[in-house]
C-alpha cells in the first residue's frame, strides 16, 4: 500500500536496497571526485606555473573541502526526504 505522499509524487516506492546503492553511488562521487580533480589540477598548475608543491597542496584541500560540503549538502537532502 502506497503512502499518500506517494500518490501526490507519482513515484512507485522504492525498494530499500536500490535506495542504498544509489546513496552509496553518489555518496563516492561527491567523496572522490572533487579530491582527486584538485589533484590533478594542481599538479598540471605546478608543472605549469613551476610553483611545485604549491599549487597541488592547495587544490588538494581545496577538493577535500568540496567534498566534505557536497556530502554534507546529500545527508541533509536526504534527511529532508525521509520526513
Amino acid at each position: 500500500m502506497q503512502s499518500p505522499k506517494d500518490k501526490t509524487t507519482n513515484k512507485p516506492p522504492r525498494s530499500a536496497a536500490i535506495l542504498l546503492l544509489t546513496t552509496i553511488l553518489d555518496t563516492t562521487w561527491r567523496a572522490f571526485v572533487p579530491t582527486i580533480g584538485g589533484t590533478i589540477l594542481g599538479v598540471f598548475l605546478d608543472n605549469t606555473l613551476d610553483t611545485a608543491p604549491f599549487m597541488t597542496t592547495i587544490m588538494i584541500i581545496l577538493g577535500f573541502a568540496t567534498s566534505i560540503l557536497l556530502v554534507f549538502m546529500q545527508i541533509r537532502a536526504i534527511r529532508r526526504e525521509s520526513k
